[in-house]
Formats: C-alpha cells, sequence, structure tokens
C-alpha cells in the first residue's frame, strides 16, 4: 500500500477547499444584473460609501461656511452666488438658475428670498424681453463672495483633493460625468478674480 507524504496529504486537503474559497470569493466579487435587481453585498458596500461619502462631504463644506460668522452662508448659497458671478452682467433668468444649481423652482425660490433679505441678490424682469424673472447678483454679494472663496476652496482641498490627490479627483470627476447627461451645466464659466487668499501657516 502506497503511503502518503505529508507533502502530498497538505496537497490533497487543499485541494478539497480551494473550489468553496474561489466560489465563495467569485460569488463576493461578480456582479449583479438588471434582471436578479438586487445588488451584491460589495456593490452595497461601495453603494453606502458612495452615499455616506458625499453626504458627509457635502456637510463638511457647508459647515466650513456657515461657521465663519463673516460669511453664513449655505453651501447652496455659496453655488448661486458662483453661478451669477460667472454669469455675463451678472444674472441669470430663474429657471436657468434652478438648472444650474438643481434646485427646484419652488426651493431656489425660497433660497433667493432668504439670500435678498441679507442684499446678496434681487431679483428683477428679465433684461431681454421684460418677461419672468432673473436673479441678479449685487455688490454685498459680489463682495460676500470674494470672502467666502478661499475658505471654501480650502475646505475642498483639505477634505478631497488633498486626500485622494490630483489624478483621483479627475478620475473621480470622469466617473461620476457617465452619470449625468453630456450637456449637464458644470462648465466652469469665467468669474471675477477673487480677493487673495491669506497665507497658510
Amino acid at each position: 500500500m502506497h503511503d502518503t507524504t505529508s507533502s502530498e496529504k497538505q496537497a490533497v486537503a487543499a485541494a478539497s477547499v480551494s473550489p468553496a474559497v474561489d466560489g465563495a470569493q467569485d460569488e463576493a466579487d461578480r456582479a449583479s444584473t438588471p434582471e436578479e435587481l438586487w445588488l451584491t453585498a460589495k456593490e452595497q458596500e461601495a453603494w453606502r460609501t458612495f452615499l455616506y461619502a458625499t453626504t458627509l462631504l457635502t456637510d463638511r463644506f457647508g459647515e466650513a461656511l456657515q461657521s465663519d460668522p463673516g460669511i453664513g452662508l449655505a453651501l447652496g448659497e455659496y453655488e448661486i452666488l458662483v453661478r451669477l458671478n460667472e454669469a455675463e452682467g451678472g444674472f441669470l433668468r430663474m429657471s436657468e438658475l434652478a438648472d444650474k444649481v438643481v434646485h427646484s423652482r419652488s426651493r431656489l425660490t425660497h433660497t433667493i428670498t432668504r439670500m435678498e433679505k441679507r442684499g446678496l441678490v434681487e431679483r428683477v424682469r428679465c433684461s431681454s424681453d421684460g418677461r419672468g424673472r432673473q436673479a441678479q447678483l449685487t455688490g454685498e454679494g459680489q463682495a460676500l463672495l470674494e470672502r467666502a472663496a478661499p475658505t471654501h476652496v480650502r475646505s475642498v482641498r483639505d477634505l478631497l483633493l488633498d486626500v485622494i490627490g490630483h489624478d483621483d479627483l479627475l478620475e473621480l470627476g470622469r466617473i461620476l460625468g457617465r452619470t449625468i447627461a453630456e450637456d449637464a451645466p458644470i462648465a466652469v464659466g469665467c468669474p471675477v478674480p477673487h480677493a487673495d487668499a491669506p497665507a497658510r501657516s
């Protein structure tokens, strides 16, 4: 009778468990299909990572602006000032502005009303045809934007760019760009130069 060596026994043992291990790994790594609907465990984890990270980052970007008593802007309000600043003449139709900042018409109306009370914007009749309303950036709104921009950009750097790096940020933009329309209003405009940011210690 042939006696198996220790190495042979180990090989047999490895062969007996490898298919199960490999099968579990394949199951964990496989992609779900539209027909089965449910996400795999790893897909769920990736989705939850995306949702948690984007929610947390959005909150932190907002906190950076709101925690400075000299700024006191919500992130959505800051983005409105940016979009108006980039627009020719400093104004946009309310409908166009809503599309650019991904707000419903009613939500934008509430936000603009709040910003009007601070003197940051004003609503006037559309200059082109006199119909409809447009949001106009005021001098006070422009000045606040220039004060807020260094704080906002620093938070983007500290919380995102410096964490994942230049190349991964561009790759993240490319990946997310596949989820939106080709004509989505994300192109960078030509804003008025902002005040120089103070040097970091």
